[in-house]
């Protein structure tokens, strides 16, 4: 398998980066109007809802993010996920493989419940 892969419960896939190079090549893969997710702090996963999303989408690609970052795995408390467009994502020539910039964000709390009650 190429990325991580979710099916939501809409039916809807959700695709995960498993380390720099992977998140390098789904960040490729995206369309500009599709939801993306990184957690506020370095080591995460970039992840992708592809097509139109529900809210429902949104929580579930946003607690995706956070069970797979290190934030989680170091701290097990709540994690800060950004969320975001295709179109808000850019790189530049100094930036090192697997990192982005972003434009314009909103930010969503996980809470340490909805990860340890997420089901994978």
């Amino acid at each position: 398998m190429k990325f991580r892969e979710r099916i939501a419960k809409s039916g809807n896939t959700i695709l995960a980066g498993k380390d720099s190079k992977n998140n390098e090549e789904l960040i490729k893969q995206i369309e500009k109007n599709e939801e993306i997710f990184h957690t506020e702090e370095k080591g995460s996963p970039f992840v992708n809802i592809k097509g139109k999303s529900s809210k429902g989408d949104i929580k579930e690609a946003a607690i995706f993010c956070a069970i797979y970052s290190q934030d989680w795995k170091k701290n097990k408390g709540d994690v800060i996920v950004h969320r975001f467009k295709g179109k808000d994502i850019f790189k530049d020539k100094t930036m090192k493989q697997g990192t982005f910039g972003v434009k314009n964000f909103k930010r969503i709390k996980i809470k340490k419940k909805e990860i340890e009650e997420f089901e994978i």
